[in-house]
């Protein structure tokens, strides 16, 4: 599918011309407090009620988050969207947002915009061509009703609310004011690309509860042996089941110079706190103990690690085998009692391994915990604390899974606050 729009105006260039004007009028309808996914969405919608919408952007450029998401190819949202998809001390409060504008209503969009997408694993949806058409999309939609007006490079020092109901935004560019407030900031997550606490901290001045925060979607560090294993496997990959107390995923795990990876370990990471374990199972989709037990009356004479070649490579099996059976490394299975094999393939489906840490802010995609819920209307996501305030997006105690649906909390949040901003 081709994009139908590749001869329209650089919707960048705009914005560009846009930061450098001075307002004619420095009150506005709406001001929204960053412009990443949930804050370019809600403002295209409010524009389309004829609201007059601000966008104050800290950093000097729009959509980064957007623009490295995925890979470059911007995981827009996922065919199977549900509120079980979401991590929240109020795990209701997703239910109204996301039933009014759901995954369905976005991938129509994009198909209005002819970009062309693909589905993956789990029905993620990503851009075939880049996420910088999912960006551009957001920015036309803004630019239809010539009431948002982006300001980049622009720091908020102050927000106050005014006597007469509304707020007064202060800033490195001057001052602004406007009716009301939407705090889109995000979270901490990627520091380098625009995440702070300034949300957090301006819904505690306004009285709200601030769960405490700490980076999702994020790989895990280890310091024991098991970094010297990932560091030797860095850069091999395998489908797993990891499980904890609390979840369980089966996806690809990735090693690495600093431990594990890939989309098993991110998922695992939302349900994991420090000093916690959990169990790999390496061959998810085999029965260990009867393959065994049967390769031992068929091949007695085979190595184990021949066997277990077959399903994975064998760097991986070796590093295994130095793990979980090294005093028969070179023992024919035959010769392998037949408890000894219950116990190989025990510690195969489920092998124990704690982690140190996580890499953090760093490199997380998400921030766990937020703003309490309760203390936000799920119908229009105001403030039940202070009128005109609304809270949109990651900024919130809503965190998603991976593979599309915090793209789809951006993009449902927005919307719903969008019709009464």
């Amino acid at each position: 599918m081709s994009k139908c729009w590749h001869d329209s105006i650089c919707p960048f260039l705009i914005f560009k011309i846009n930061r450098e004007l001075l307002m004619s009028n420095s009150h506005v309808d709406v001001i929204v407090l960053g412009a990443g996914a949930s804050g370019l969405m809600l403002a295209a919608h409010a524009a389309k009620r004829g609201r007059s919408v601000l966008i104050l952007e800290k950093a000097n450029k729009i959509g980064k988050k957007i623009l490295m998401s995925g890979g470059g190819k911007c995981n827009f949202t996922n065919l199977y969207v549900e509120p079980e998809n979401y991590i929240s001390h109020n795990p209701h409060f997703v239910i109204s947002a996301l039933s009014r504008y759901s995954n369905w209503d976005f991938i129509g969009l994009v198909c209005d915009y002819g970009i062309a997408y693909e589905e993956r694993k789990h029905g993620q949806l990503f851009t075939l061509n880049g996420a910088k058409e999912i960006l551009e999309m957001l920015v036309s939609e803004c630019n239809k009703t010539n009431k948002v007006e982006i300001q980049t490079h622009c720091e908020v020092r102050q927000v106050d609310p005014l006597e007469q109901g509304g707020f007064s935004v202060h800033t490195n560019q001057g001052r602004f004011s406007c009716e009301s407030l939407v705090v889109a900031t995000g979270g901490l997550s990627i520091p380098t690309l625009g995440g702070s606490g300034f949300g957090y901290e301006l819904a505690q001045k306004f009285g709200h509860t601030v769960f405490p925060t700490r980076a999702g979607l994020v790989p895990f560090t280890f310091s024991d042996h098991i970094k010297e294993v990932t560091t030797r496997l860095s850069g091999n990959a395998l489908d797993v089941t990891l499980t904890n107390s609390k979840n369980s995923f089966t996806e690809a795990l990735l090693f690495t110079h600093r431990g594990l990876s890939g989309p098993s370990s991110l998922q695992l990471s939302n349900y994991w706190n420090t000093g916690e374990s959990f169990k790999i199972d390496f061959f998810p989709s085999q029965d260990l103990e009867t393959y065994l037990k049967d390769k031992k009356k068929a091949q007695p004479k085979v190595l184990l690690r021949t066997l277990l070649n077959e399903f994975t490579a064998k760097s991986i099996v070796q590093e295994l085998q130095q793990l979980i059976w090294p005093e028969q490394s070179e023992t024919a299975i035959g010769n392998i009692s037949d408890a000894q094999l219950e116990h190989i393939a025990e510690q195969l489906h489920g092998f124990t391994v704690k982690p140190s840490g996580t890499e953090g802010y760093r490199t997380a995609e998400v921030t766990l915990g937020g703003i309490d819920t309760t203390e936000v209307s799920s119908k229009t996501l105001e403030s039940k604390k202070q009128k005109g305030l609304f809270f949109i997006g990651e900024v919130l105690d809503v965190t998603g899974h991976l593979g599309g649906y915090n793209f789809q909390w951006a993009w449902s949040s927005a919307y719903a606050a969008a019709q009464y901003v």
